[in-house]
């Protein structure tokens, strides 16, 4: 075993004891109105207000959640994460005991896993979805109550159960990722665009014109196609990723969105992008946006310095955000491309072992700064998203 592998495991051993020590519960990084004592206030119905509060616990280094009466609780999306991340060591284990637990241990975790996030569903629209367990203001525009459900969030826990359905065969699990298909369809707004258009953020109205959530309803009807070969599914995936691939810039990038207030070029979003595309051709064998994949790669490879240091932005460096090096892992492992990139995946997992990883305690960090940096503990944002990627790192090094 080369020594960043065996770096790696050991690393993950600790992130996968601290997860599995605190049940998979924990804070996050915008669940700053869920404090009991912010609920008590009057100012809790101003929307200025709760825009200040949020971005507040969001950019403290400090962590002040406990002192404010913020819980700790399940997120849908971080369940989503591990779930997958437990699918693959699954793999990983072939039916025999590993450093990471037996198979039937394993397929325990998942059962557990995966039972959970059928609890955690939406059930206010025609077809399964998860949200967030907190409210979130989103700038000054809309605000999202706590559980709306989002076509991020529901993408996620589709790619998980259908993970946990080919693992347990169980039908609950398929059915409600069939189901999910139907809120795509259904409960999404669509925006015109291009040729084609774009699906919403969530069924509110507000956030329309989001590039990776168009994609990532785009992946769940792909991935739902699979399994009942519905024409709808792989003609109406088709259609918004060919509106977003003509949104696509000429040197492969794409801005998160459409309002004035998301023309940014960020790293793990434009990561959504390609991993979605590559999904819907590898689900429907249409390789028609191959072309798009290939151009947004060589620009999403530009994220990432020599020596492993991720960028968040396209210009700029800091904040590096741990979903950088996170999605870095699952986007190429995606694309087949991880061991096509002269040995850049083995830098930059070396860079952020060593930058953003507690290494008593195994939790990953939040941000790395030019000044202070956060480096609280955040279950969905820093530690669901890691062992979901180290898990796509750790099955690269078997194949």
């Amino acid at each position: 075993m080369k020594r960043m592998e065996h770096d790696a495991e050991i690393a993950f051993k600790k992130l996968k004891k601290y997860c599995e020590r605190h049940n998979y519960k924990g804070w996050d990084p915008y669940d700053g109105l869920n404090s009991k004592f912010f609920q008590s206030l009057p100012l809790k119905k101003w929307d200025l207000a709760r825009l200040i509060w949020i971005q507040f616990f969001k950019r403290s280094p400090i962590n002040f959640r406990k002192p404010l009466g913020v819980p700790k609780e399940y997120n849908a999306k971080g369940i989503a994460l591990f779930l997958s991340g437990y699918c693959n060591l699954y793999k990983i284990s072939k039916g025999q005991n590993t450093t990471h637990g037996s198979s039937e241990e394993l397929k325990k975790n998942i059962v557990k896993l995966a039972d959970l996030l059928l609890t955690l569903q939406n059930k206010d629209y025609t077809g399964s979805c998860w949200g967030y367990n907190f409210d979130w203001q989103a700038r000054r525009l809309f605000l999202f109550p706590k559980n709306t459900p989002t076509v991020v969030a529901t993408s996620f826990a589709v790619d998980g159960l259908l993970k946990a359905y080919k693992v347990t065969k169980n039908e609950a699990y398929l059915k409600a990722c069939i189901s999910a298909s139907r809120f795509v369809l259904n409960d999404l707004n669509r925006t015109e665009f291009k040729s084609g258009f774009l699906f919403s953020y969530a069924p509110l109205r507000g956030n329309d014109t989001v590039f990776n959530a168009s994609l990532l309803g785009a992946k769940i009807l792909s991935q739902v196609y699979v399994h009942t070969k519905e024409d709808t599914l792989k003609i109406t995936a088709k259609k918004t990723i060919k509106a977003c691939c003509e949104a696509q810039n000429e040197d492969g990038s794409w801005r998160y969105g459409m309002l004035p207030v998301q023309r940014w070029i960020d790293s793990f979003h434009t990561g959504y992008n390609l991993e979605a595309i590559q999904t819907y051709q590898e689900c429907t064998e249409d390789s028609v946006f191959q072309a798009h994949i290939n151009k947004g790669l060589n620009f999403y490879l530009k994220f990432f310095k020599t020596n492993g240091t991720p960028k968040y932005y396209h210009n700029k460096t800091y904040p590096i955000d741990i979903h950088c090096p996170g999605q870095f892992f699952v986007t190429l492992a995606k694309l087949n491309a991880l061991k096509l990139c002269d040995n850049l995946d083995e830098r930059v997992m070396q860079w952020t072992l060593k930058n953003m990883q507690h290494r008593k305690k195994g939790f990953f960090y939040y941000q790395k700064r030019k000044g202070i940096s956060s480096k609280i503990s955040y279950m969905r944002w820093s530690n669901a998203f890691m062992f979901h990627a180290m898990s796509y790192y750790l099955l690269a090094q078997e194949t």
